[in-house]
């Protein structure tokens, strides 16, 4: 154990994802039967548990469906990182995902990150973890 909570342990079935993950790259998994995607990766398909599915490059793209503001968390790294913004996000290719949103502002004094529902964003990776920020305007 490293003592941090944040990183991945990878084993032989999830070190496809998260060796990508640490060239800069999100994969999900796509089930050959019915052709829905799903994340977190696992062997089976979650819906008609078939076990024809493979790996699949995601977009990257992703929008807000529900977030909150983190002021405390005692975990490390967590106690230096905070505020900050935990989510859950709906990939482009469906799925959801669990992740921390960056480029917002925890920080305002009015509890108000300057995120909304459905905003959209894009995958970026600190030390090989998937994370999102909002899609620059303009």
């Amino acid at each position: 154990m490293t003592g941090r909570f944040d990183l991945p342990e990878p084993d032989a079935f999830t070190r496809t994802y998260w060796d990508a993950a640490a060239e800069g790259r999100l994969l999900i998994r796509r089930c050959g039967a019915c052709g829905r995607a799903h994340h977190y990766p696992r062997e089976f398909c979650p819906r008609c548990w078939s076990e024809d599915v493979s790996w699949e490059a995601a977009s990257g793209r992703a929008t807000l469906y529900t977030w909150s503001v983190v002021h405390r968390n005692d975990l490390p790294p967590f106690r230096d990182r905070v505020p900050y913004v935990a989510a859950v996000v709906r990939l482009a290719e469906g799925p959801r995902m669990m992740t921390e949103i960056v480029g917002a502002d925890p920080h305002r004094t009015d509890g108000d990150p300057g995120l909304s529902d459905g905003a959209d964003l894009e995958v970026v990776f600190r030390d090989g973890i998937p994370l999102f920020r909002p899609v620059p305007r303009g």
